[in-house]
């Protein structure tokens, strides 16, 4: 059993020190990792993520994190990643890193994302060059994101993302702004490569449990969705390996904060 602690959206800046230190530090306690699924400052500030890596220096598993578009508002995405990686944790972007865990591997494929809408009620690469540049964009995530979960021989795989790939998750938001919080095309990519879990933040008011048309489970795990400092998911795979198996065990997920 691989237990998965994942919170996105904890926006951090200059007055977040001590927001989450008591509840990181005894992390280990009850999760064999932490990922973190993007907006991890407020505004993309180099200050602010130095902030965030010191508290994160308290977490004793390996720490992967995706960034968010809050991450990239002041255009100061890489050395916010930089602050990160000296700090040894893995900053995935259409990347993916494989973790060992008690002689188990767990693959992470993690992305930004992006938006364009959902089956039924999406954006097309058609038109104006501002639309097809838009939904291009997250075509070439969302391929990205599939050539990385393919290319995972592990255990388990698990893709980190900050956009949602399902609508099922961004229930309790207004509809009009859907097209903005994720797209079809990463849920695509997802189940065509595989994996066990998929997780994203970016939606306040979703809710956390969704599933990808071919059957992958998906948690929202924005902390104002949360409302805990992380939630814990247990992957656990039965004899039959079934995917039934692991949403039994990922439903019983345990909040440990």
């Amino acid at each position: 059993m691989i237990r998965v602690a994942a919170v996105g959206d904890v926006h951090f800046s200059e007055d977040s020190r001590g927001k989450l230190r008591d509840y990181w530090s005894r992390l280990h306690e009850c999760a064999d990792m932490l990922l973190i699924a993007g907006d991890l400052t407020t505004h993309g500030e180099a200050r602010q993520v130095e902030v965030l890596a010191d508290e994160l220096d308290l977490v004793q598993v390996p720490v992967v994190a995706v960034l968010g578009n809050h991450d990239y508002h002041s255009d100061e995405e890489k050395q916010v990643r930089r602050a990160l990686e000296r700090r040894r944790i893995t900053v995935l972007e259409c990347e993916s890193v494989t973790l060992e865990v008690n002689g188990v591997s767990v693959g992470i494929a993690g992305t930004k994302g992006f938006g364009g809408g959902f089956a039924g009620a999406c954006a097309t690469p058609f038109g104006e060059r501002e639309m097809k540049t838009f939904i291009h964009h997250t075509e070439r995530l969302a391929a990205r994101l599939e050539e990385e979960l393919s290319g995972l021989r592990t255990d388990y795989r698990i893709a980190l993302l900050h956009y949602s790939p399902v609508k099922e998750t961004l229930a309790g938001e207004r509809l009009e702004i859907y097209p903005f919080l994720g797209s079809y095309l990463l849920a695509e990519a997802i189940d065509s490569a595989g994996a066990d879990l998929a997780l994203h933040g970016h939606a306040h008011h979703g809710q956390e449990k969704g599933i990808t048309p071919g059957g992958v489970p998906v948690r929202n795990v924005a902390l104002p969705v949360l409302r805990h400092a992380y939630a814990v998911y247990q992957l656990a795979k039965s004899e039959l390996d079934s995917s039934e198996k692991i949403e039994a065990e990922l439903s019983a997920g345990t909040v440990c904060s």
